[in-house]
């Protein structure tokens, strides 16, 4: 009689254990953590953003002075290419 009850529960059991479900708790973020951008930050994440800015306008700067360098050296380059015509058009025209 006791194995007939053990049998009967058994199953039982089982299916309960079969369909239970867990329970988890919600997750909580912060603001910020989904990706979008803060409204305010603390004074260290604005102090890190501006020295961070300046340091790119920096980098800028000193790639516009070395365009600008380098242009003149280009431009002094055509200056005397086109000297070096002036030079040879008046000698051919001078032996005419």
């Amino acid at each position: 009689m006791l194995r007939q009850f053990t049998t009967a529960v058994r199953p039982a059991t089982l299916r309960t254990a079969a369909t239970r479900t867990f329970a988890t708790s919600a997750i909580r973020m912060a603001e910020g953590d989904t990706g979008a951008p803060r409204t305010s930050g603390d004074a260290f994440t604005r102090r890190e953003k501006a020295a961070e800015d300046y340091a790119i306008r920096q980098r800028e700067k000193e790639k516009l002075l070395q365009l600008r360098q380098k242009l003149k050296e280009q431009q002094a380059h055509l200056d005397q290419l086109a000297q070096h015509i002036d030079d040879l058009t008046k000698d051919h025209d001078e032996r005419k």
